[in-house]
């Protein structure tokens, strides 16, 4: 039977952060509710606070049908350079409260948690026996300070085949290239769930990723590799107004790629093998600064240099989410990190981007599957995308292109399995993509069997460059791609049973606040017809430059390169 999606209430910036600022204020002046009365006081230490320790914002992720983990991380002094957020050297206790409504008035849950030094004083609460399929609104409380309200929502029941869910999915936000304006965009277009597919935060110093016409902003602190590194840089990029907006609307599912250790690792090998001999340890400060600034289970908690990141979400009987990990336990990268010619090496057997474990986990996933839509959240472009238009073949080897036997094992499989519509999505090459997949991709005219849907970055690149797809000539060289621009933003999708639909979300520029957000394209995923059709393009606002075949393809890859070299 089909359960209705409860009302949808509005929402705005100015809810998300004025309003959930004043109504924080107003708790903190003696409003705060009855519910946890019967606790005990929070610590004495807390009064010890000469300012708001919630500077920044709330967080929550990995929705179930019954659960919800609730973040927040206290930071009186966030840019601190000891990554201790100017936090006491105690362990504080803090309030928090879910309530059905947004008044915070009717307390559906409550407690008291420890925030903890040691783990840089962030709170993980993973609320339980919560009604499936509605919104609940939260806060935290420190002594007279208390947070903004947030607002997330859990699953419907793994039985229910619901009407629609709308989620949008994001990655790539390079403080230093631009400002947030896409999520703030992404809040006001009002989700019920949020995908981060990586690069949420990058690790360079200042100066040393930079865009032509030079950066917007600066990164504090030298380039990341110690804890107090890791820490000191999440602070900065949750320090951002426009992100707290966006974990405030809706919760997250996230995982990382690269840039949240070192750029292209691969597994134990970070980019300069020279530095491998100290590379875990730099894995485990990353890890452990990922983990406290994420609103993730305990399940993911880190043991040293690993970190338990895959993992499945259900969204009634409408949607799977196979969120994978394609950093840890993949090869090194063939022929060296980058776009090759002819790598003969992409194409050994043995190779694999997602370890054994991880793909007998996800090809298990599929055969059990009872969803409508199977979706698989990850970081690299799945797709093949040859930039060669004769016989050489030209392709990134950070990408499955440099893992073509993984590809097909994981490809092959989903097809074994009969799975109802499988849709890959991806982040990473800044840019917006659509493409069909195949088994075959040296016979276009072979069976499509799964679609890739891949977002631009929020920020990375700078403002990038908009065009008319028709003139890249990757969807000539591959005919399975469908689509691509160059500008900012994020993909905004609305699930039904009968089908999905990609917003390809814009910004026309992100050098200066305030910019607004367009849909340029808009493409649709017919229930039980793998591929998609577009059915919307706007206009391009301006006359397009005329450039030859091989600048188009050199200038779409180095718009996706990090630190060029």
């Amino acid at each position: 039977m089909t359960r209705p999606n409860p009302p949808r209430s509005s929402i705005s910036r100015r809810t998300l952060i004025t309003g959930s600022a004043a109504l924080g204020a107003a708790a903190g002046a003696g409003l705060w509710t009855p519910a946890t009365a019967h606790a005990a006081a929070p610590r004495a230490a807390a009064s010890e606070l000469s300012t708001d320790p919630f500077t920044l914002g709330v967080a929550s992720g990995d929705p179930s049908s019954d659960g919800i983990v609730l973040w927040t991380r206290l930071a009186t002094d966030p840019l601190a350079e000891d990554g201790l957020g100017g936090m006491p050297n105690q362990t504080l206790e803090v309030e928090w409260q879910l309530a059905t409504d947004e008044g915070m008035a009717k307390i559906a849950a409550s407690g008291i948690t420890p925030a903890a030094p040691d783990a840089a004083h962030s709170v993980h609460v993973e609320v339980d026996k919560l009604e499936p399929h509605r919104h609940y609104w939260y806060r935290f409380r420190v002594g007279t300070y208390v947070s903004p309200v947030g607002r997330t929502r859990t699953a419907p029941a793994p039985d229910v085949v619901v009407d629609s869910l709308r989620m949008a999915f994001v990655s790539c936000s390079q403080y230093e290239h631009g400002y947030f304006d896409a999520y703030r965009a992404l809040a006001e277009d009002d989700p019920d769930l949020v995908l981060h597919l990586g690069d949420y935060q990058y690790e360079y110093t200042a100066g040393d990723y930079t865009i032509p016409g030079g950066n917007i902003r600066d990164h504090e602190g030298p380039e990341t590799v110690t804890l107090a590194n890791y820490r000191q840089r999440h602070a900065q990029y949750k320090s951002d107004a426009d992100l707290q907006a966006a974990h405030a609307a809706a919760p997250f599912l996230v995982v990382f790629d690269d840039h949240e250790v070192d750029n292209n690792w691969a597994d134990e090998m970070p980019e300069n093998p020279a530095e491998k001999p100290t590379f875990m340890e730099r894995r485990t400060a990353a890890f452990k600064a990922y983990y406290e600034n994420m609103p993730l289970r305990r399940s993911s908690i880190p043991n040293g240099p690993n970190i338990q990141i895959y993992r499945r979400a259900q969204w009634g009987r409408l949607a799977s989410f196979h969120m994978l990990d394609t950093r840890q336990f993949r090869d090194d990268q063939s022929c060296g990190d980058r776009w090759q010619n002819d790598c003969q090496e992409a194409f050994d057997p043995k190779r694999t981007i997602t370890g054994g474990q991880q793909e007998k986990w996800l090809v298990d996933g599929f055969r059990k599957s009872r969803a409508r839509w199977d979706f698989l959240g990850q970081q690299v472009f799945f797709a093949q995308r040859d930039a060669d238009a004769g016989p050489v073949r030209r392709a990134s080897m950070d990408s499955w292109d440099g893992y073509v036997a993984s590809r097909d094992r994981i490809t092959r499989g989903w097809v074994d399995a009969k799975v109802r519509n499988p849709i890959v999505l991806t982040g990473d090459v800044h840019a917006h993509w659509a493409s069909e997949l195949k088994l075959d991709y040296e016979d276009p005219t072979s069976r499509t069997v799964g679609t890739e849907l891949v977002c631009s970055s929020i920020t990375s690149g700078g403002n990038g460059e908009d065009s008319d797809p028709k003139d890249n000539p990757f969807l000539e060289i591959n005919p399975h791609l469908k689509f691509y621009n160059n500008l900012r933003g994020y993909v905004r999708t609305t699930i039904t049973p009968g089908q999905m639909t990609a917003d390809f979300r814009c910004l026309p520029y992100v050098h200066e606040q305030g910019a607004p957000v367009f849909t340029r394209a808009t493409f649709v995923a017919e229930d039980g017809q793998p591929g998609l059709h577009q059915t919307a393009d706007n206009p391009l606002p301006t006359p397009r430059q005329q450039r030859s075949d091989k600048e188009i393809i050199n200038r779409t890859i180095r718009w996706e390169s990090d630190r060029p070299k």
